[in-house]
């Protein structure tokens, strides 16, 4: 027999006996993280732009200075790089020094660099006319094609228009088209629907059965049979 819900002689009280502790005391126990840290704050070192450094200092004096070191580098610059550069007249001069006397000959062309750009140029510009004449024409087919398109739709249209209303064509086709009105023989007749052999409307039945149920029946006639 358990002993679980009976009660004890001597109940369970916080103290200093085996197996207990004071439940009022504070833990001694503690973590790292939390422990004090970053109790000081951090300063600029000597050389790290301190308050002292920068009281010193003239930043328009060198910004100034700056900006003229960087205006005599680049005027330096401009009046070097001309002299560097060789012009055509000495480039075709150099050319011609450097070919000897006695491969030249007085019928050949000393210009054929220049004639080999000029003939590259022209076959450039024929090419491009060319391609540019052969944009305009299809261009021009494609509109002329767009056009005749919507032409035939609009003959289309009017056609099934015309063919269509009766009152527009009457004196062309006054021998064949009959403008009574169809009526029924029944339309005025006072009671319809009356006829014994007309079949009664069966109501729905609930059945509690799914294989002889109405929709597993319609279910089996239109997927099965």
């Amino acid at each position: 027999m358990t002993t679980v819900a009976r009660p004890t002689f001597e109940p369970a009280r916080g103290g200093q006996g085996r197996g207990e502790k004071d439940l009022s005391a504070i833990s001694k126990q503690y973590s790292s993280r939390d422990l004090p840290s970053h109790t000081k704050l951090k300063y600029r070192e000597h050389g790290q732009g301190t308050i002292e450094e920068l009281r010193n200092r003239d930043f328009r004096k060198e910004l100034e200075e700056r900006e003229r070191g960087e205006k005599e580098k680049g005027s330096s610059r401009r009046a070097i790089e001309p002299s560097r550069e060789p012009t055509a007249s000495n480039t075709k001069r150099q050319k011609l020094d450097q070919v000897p006397a006695a491969s030249l000959d007085a019928d050949d062309p000393l210009d054929d660099d220049e004639s080999d750009s000029d003939s590259d140029e022209d076959d450039t510009a024929a090419l491009l006319a060319e391609l540019q004449r052969i944009k305009k024409e299809r261009a021009a087919e494609q509109a002329k094609k767009e056009m005749e398109k919507r032409q035939e739709e609009e003959r289309i249209r009017m056609e099934n228009i015309l063919s269509g209303n009766p009152l527009l064509n009457y004196s062309s086709q006054s021998g064949r088209v009959d403008m009574k009105v169809r009526r029924r023989w029944d339309d005025d007749v006072v009671f319809k629907n009356c006829a014994r052999s007309e079949p009664k409307k069966k109501h729905d039945v609930f059945i509690n059965d799914s294989l002889r149920s109405e929709f597993h029946r319609k279910f089996m006639e239109k997927y099965v049979k």
